[in-house]
């Protein structure tokens, strides 16, 4: 005769302990759809859709499209500089469907970022900008948007890397640049990237076309800066040599000949007529590889030593000349801006 009870008892056992996992599994899942749901539940209200060009288009004239995120009462926004573009005619619609005239306060194509002020708005939804340096791998975030029009569309995913580095449109590095698979689409551009606290920490920027799940925002600290740069001067104030170069190695033997650690630089291709470079005495094919005690492993690394703090300032620069290692003074002035005198 077969003996099937210790059978029957394991599948029982089997069975109960299944249940409690059901149960766990359903609890995490509850937990995730709620921190979304809450999060969307707070910040949502803030997304505005971005509309430029005019209000009635001929056929051939197409205006753009994209996000923004009021971060202030009074109508202050957040959006991407290659959204609003040189576009005098910008509108902004909520998620109730009120439609407000804009204007740009400043844009930063470097961070591509831009700051817009609603026209006659008060009282708005407003989010908050968290502080990005917590930010860690692995931590759930929320992106909101208007992708091809859909109004407030939400996406979820993690924060994939930190501290990533992308090219922006004026040809500069945007730096501490969030990484997320947190899906993007057209028209997410200048949206939130929202963390789990209801915080907006990023601004979605970018996609790679062809890459599945690889998209970046311009992390809120960057942001913070930007906003305080522009409301202070009407544009982010940086230093200008007027130099035109690229990232080169360095031969191991003007290395050692010069006594420098350094294996790449930035080799300098064009000096500007008048320019600080032009005064200092740099030369076409010098080799920077020191700024103000910086050093300089290439024309990235030289850009973003050329920061505010250095408008004005005598700065001692090191520069590989024909092997040899030379000691140059530079007096940095301000960039000027487009438009501006």
């Amino acid at each position: 005769m077969l003996d099937f009870t210790s059978d029957i008892a394991d599948d029982r056992l089997s069975s109960r302990t299944a249940e409690p996992a059901r149960d766990n599994d359903r609890v995490l899942l509850d937990a995730y759809s709620n921190a979304v749901i809450d999060v969307t539940e707070r910040v949502g209200p803030a997304v505005v859709r971005v509309e430029t060009g005019p209000k009635v288009r001929s056929a051939r004239e197409r205006g753009g499209l994209g996000s923004g995120i009021v971060i202030s009462p009074d109508g202050l926004v957040l959006t991407n500089s290659h959204v609003v573009g040189s576009s005098k005619e910008i509108r902004l619609r909520d998620t109730e469907g009120f439609v407000t005239d804009a204007h740009v306060l400043g844009v930063d194509p470097d961070t591509d970022l831009a700051l817009l002020r609603a026209d006659g708005a008060r009282d708005l939804r407003y989010a908050s900008l968290g502080n990005s340096k917590s930010l860690r791998r692995g931590q759930l975030v929320v992106a909101i948007g208007n992708p091809l029009g859909f109004e407030s569309t939400v996406t979820a995913g993690v924060v994939s890397a930190l501290g990533r580095s992308i090219r922006s449109v004026s040809g500069r590095t945007i730096e501490d640049v969030i990484q997320t698979d947190a899906a993007l689409n057209p028209g997410n551009s200048g949206g939130p990237l929202v963390s789990s606290a209801a915080e907006v920490i990023g601004i979605n920027t970018a996609i790679i076309n062809g890459a599945q799940g690889i998209c970046f925002a311009v992390a809120s600290n960057t942001a913070q800066f930007v906003l305080s740069e522009i409301i202070r001067h009407g544009y982010v104030r940086r230093a200008y040599i007027g130099v035109a170069g690229q990232t080169a190695p360095i031969p191991r033997r003007h290395a050692v000949t010069a006594g420098v650690d350094n294996k790449m630089g930035a080799l300098l291709a064009q000096i500007e007529p008048d320019s600080p470079a032009a005064k200092a005495g740099l030369l076409p094919g010098d080799v920077v590889i020191k700024l103000d005690g910086v050093e300089i492993n290439g024309v990235d690394d030289l850009i973003r030593a050329l920061d505010r703090d250095r408008i004005g300032r005598t700065l001692a620069m090191h520069v590989l000349r024909m092997g040899r290692l030379r000691a140059i003074d530079i007096h940095p002035v301000e960039r000027r801006q487009p438009g501006r005198h």
